[in-house]
């Protein structure tokens, strides 16, 4: 066990980063909290209620998105295929809105829209990860080490892209090692 009595709290439009040490178990809580890991103890609230119980895909269909570290982004679909997986929980019509939203705030994605995800480079997987987590209107995006593994100029891309999403007043709960760069952000 890695986790004991963790206590934290996100209000709606908040946004909290969570740092620490590597194997601090910054990553495990966020898994814990998405229900992607066994909990022996305690209780997680979302939206109200308490989610211990819940499966992972029912934690995610109440309004929970996660941006994974390695991303995870579906490497043989295209862009549009991938935002479209991430926007399956929405009506068609407002995943058609939603695709306009993603590619206004993710211009590359426009760009590579018929692009299998696999040749995408690390930032533009990175947008394509995020992209496709807000295709779900989360209530919540906990996003997991952003900037790990990226070149320093797609990692200011990443923090504007979390500056904005605060601005327009989107609940994040970040993991994130570079200090600096999240303390400006948010």
């Amino acid at each position: 066990q890695i986790l004991f009595e963790v206590s934290l709290q996100v209000a709606p439009g908040e946004v909290v980063a969570l740092m620490g040490r590597n194997g601090a178990g910054k990553s495990t809580t966020m898994k814990a909290i998405a229900g992607l890991m066994a909990r022996t103890a305690g209780t997680v609230r979302f939206d109200g209620r308490d989610i211990v119980a819940m499966a992972p895909h029912r934690i995610a269909r109440a309004g929970m998105g996660w941006v994974p570290e390695d991303r995870r982004i579906f490497t043989d679909l295209t862009v549009v295929e991938n935002l479209r997986i991430g926007g399956v929980t929405v009506a068609s019509r407002e995943r058609s809105e939603l695709l306009d939203d993603m590619v206004e705030l993710f211009p590359v994605l426009k760009e590579k829209w018929a692009t299998a995800a696999g040749f995408l480079s690390g930032g533009e997987a990175q947008q394509l990860a995020i992209a496709r987590a807000l295709m779900s209107r989360p209530k919540l995006l906990m996003m997991d080490e952003p900037s790990l593994g990226l070149a320093p100029v797609l990692v200011d891309v990443v923090f504007d892209l979390i500056a904005k999403l605060r601005e327009q007043g989107t609940t994040l709960l970040v993991v994130e090692g570079d200090v600096d760069q999240i303390r400006t952000a948010i």
